[in-house]
């Protein structure tokens, strides 16, 4: 059965993050002073460029000194675990509409929706806790005040914060976080390629031609944060989010059916297509448009912001375009999937205890136990992907050669592994 413990961790999870706003201690001028010098004055020497960071930065001209952020309690070296590591609740006193924009955003919740994931825990701790996996990125979301104890604990500390990620120490530029390589660091690579689509759309090689003043400023040349953070709003979503699903199902008679599929396949609806409780679990995560209220305000959304350099007409044809990409996807991986969903069903491919339902688990990736599922996970988190994400960025290159044909070379595969298993399955029948 599966781990619906994970279900209800991370609910728990939610209800459990912090979000009234945090004010720091205040200290009197003169205290404050006489502390931020000694700070200053030590770390000159112990970490010299942290100090020339926050030298530059805004918040040293304005009299935002260590103290702020770090709290009054450490005071030497003797007595580091004092040191308050700044959360969001930190920032929120001067930065209110921004932290309030980012909890109502995805990135917040990118902490628990990795915890939830029933295969992370089954990773080695180093690549989510220790920041060197999923957890380097997802640490951008909101953490309850338990998870922040046992981080540093476990000396993992520094992944407690979440403004920095993208407003790096101890600059804290905003100029740094409007760039699109701000973005680059989690958007990039395996199921996360949308950097390297920019980048190397007219889109992106128009803005880094901008950078590099080879075009004049004032040309028009969106970023990532031009579509995805509009007027600087923290919140960050698209219309068909992360999994590109939606309720209620498309019209499209066959499209509805593969939509329905992949669903199934990732647990949030059950064989007779009721909602499951990892229902929620997605809902909680808006990692999906689970109302067509929802889709469609982001949908107009998006249009809003192509008309600033296109025509309604123009916006509204492409973004459509990648609409027919995703139902050109779905037709291909709901038969990838119905496959090894038939194996399980005849007794020739074992299905996970774990596994809820009789379809392959699409969020269990990590637990794959054949060639033929993982053959499956990776034309889901991968090819699928950048089928649909290359086509909204704008590259052609993502789309077809590392989106549709690499699809289309996965369910070509799938199906003669299909058939060897079941040829090789057929004399141990017949004895």
């Amino acid at each position: 059965m599966f781990r619906w413990r994970y279900v209800l961790a991370f609910g728990l999870v939610l209800g459990a993050i912090p979000f009234s706003r945090g004010v720091p201690r205040s200290l009197n001028s003169e205290t404050r002073s006489r502390q931020g010098t000694a700070c200053i004055e030590c770390h000159k020497k112990v970490t010299p460029n942290i100090v020339s960071d926050w030298q530059l930065s805004k918040h040293s001209q304005n009299g935002i000194d260590c103290a702020v952020c770090h709290g009054e309690d450490h005071m030497s070296a003797a007595d580091v675990e004092k040191v308050r590591i700044p959360t969001p609740e930190t920032c929120a006193p001067c930065h209110e509409t921004q932290v309030e924009q980012f909890k109502r955003g995805k990135h917040a919740l990118g902490w628990a929706a990795m915890k939830a994931m029933p295969t992370t825990h089954w990773l080695p701790m180093a690549l989510t806790e220790g920041m060197k996996g999923c957890g380097g990125c997802h640490k951008i979301g909101l953490k309850t005040e338990a998870e922040i104890r046992e981080l540093k604990k476990q000396g993992a500390g520094f992944g407690v914060a979440s403004c920095d990620a993208c407003h790096t120490r101890h600059l804290f530029s905003a100029q740094e976080a409007r760039q699109p390589q701000a973005c680059q660091t989690c958007h990039m690579g395996f199921d996360h390629p949308q950097w390297e689509m920019y980048a190397s759309s007219k889109h992106g090689v128009r803005y880094l031609l901008k950078q590099n003043k080879t075009l004049p400023e004032t040309v028009a040349a969106p970023t990532c944060q031009t579509c995805h953070m509009p007027e600087g709003t923290h919140e960050v979503r698209t219309a068909w989010g992360f999994l590109a699903v939606r309720l209620p199902l498309p019209e499209d008679k066959q499209w509805a059916d593969d939509q329905k599929t992949i669903l199934q396949a990732l647990g949030v609806l059950d064989p007779e297509g009721k909602p499951t409780a990892r229902f929620d679990l997605v809902k909680q995560a808006d990692v999906a448009r689970l109302t067509a209220e929802d889709w469609q305000r982001e949908r107009e959304r998006m249009l809003r912001i192509c008309n600033r350099c296109h025509s309604l007409h123009f916006a509204r044809a492409e973004l459509e375009k990648g609409d027919q990409m995703i139902r050109e996807a779905d037709r291909l991986l709901a038969e990838a999937i119905r496959i090894v969903a038939g194996l399980y069903k005849d007794g020739i491919l074992k299905k996970p205890a774990h596994y809820a339902y009789p379809f392959p688990d699409l969020l269990a990736f990590h637990d794959a136990p054949t060639p033929i599922e993982q053959k499956l996970f990776v034309m889901h988190l991968e090819h699928r992907m950048r089928t649909f994400q290359g086509t909204f960025h704008a590259n052609p290159d993502y789309a077809l050669w590392y989106g549709w044909s690499e699809m289309k070379r996965a369910l070509t595969e799938i199906r003669a592994m299909a058939e060897e298993l079941r040829r090789a399955h057929q004399p141990s029948r017949r004895r």
